[in-house]
């Protein structure tokens, strides 16, 4: 089967969230997420300057007008208050057919409350819903036990250990990896 291309904006909603296309007024706020310490403190990137948060948004913007498109990245909006409070990414995986990568960052003051875990299931239902993928999976640093709890809430299974799989901050790091396939979201 061919990749799905995805041709119209993505709008995903949820009780408290919703996923949207990224635009260049979002800036300043995926700068708060990207540009914290806090935030990136399990990422496999040190925190990230205002110019370089303002290159990953318009490279963002313009792989939503690809054909085909290969990658998703969209904000995470609060819908109470309208304020970006994240950033999800699915990125379609070269390697294998109809799979995809899912990341997700959220500022701290959204940490908690359970916006991860709904973060997650917006783009879940992207992936299997619009998209028809068959397995999407996901890694994150051995000490983001947060993380953890949240894959595995949304349904993900801990699949693994990647040895010395980042360098970040001076030093490799591993990656645990999940994946979740499409017939387990289904349930």
């Amino acid at each position: 089967m061919e990749r799905t291309s995805f041709p119209r904006p993505v709008f995903r909603t949820a009780p408290r969230l919703l996923l949207r296309e990224l635009d260049d007024g979002d800036v300043p706020a995926v700068h708060g997420i990207y540009g914290s310490g806090a935030v990136t403190e399990h990422l496999s990137f040190e925190p990230r300057s205002l110019d370089e948060v303002r290159g990953i948004v318009g490279r963002s913007i313009a792989s939503a007008r690809a054909v085909p498109r290969e990658e998703y990245a969209l904000a995470v909006v609060e819908r109470a208050s309208d304020a970006l409070v994240g950033f999800a990414r699915l990125a379609l995986d070269p390697h294998q057919q109809r799979a995809a990568t899912v990341g997700f960052a959220l500022r701290p003051e959204s940490w908690g409350i359970g916006y991860g875990r709904e973060t997650v299931g917006l783009v879940l239902d992207l992936a299997f819903g619009e998209l028809d993928l068959h397995r999407v999976w996901a890694a994150r640093a051995p000490l983001n036990l947060a993380s953890a709890r949240t894959l595995l809430a949304a349904g993900f299974t801990e699949e693994g250990r990647i040895r010395g799989h980042v360098f970040v901050r001076g030093a490799w790091r591993d990656s645990v990896t999940y994946g979740i396939l499409r017939e387990e979201w289904e349930r």
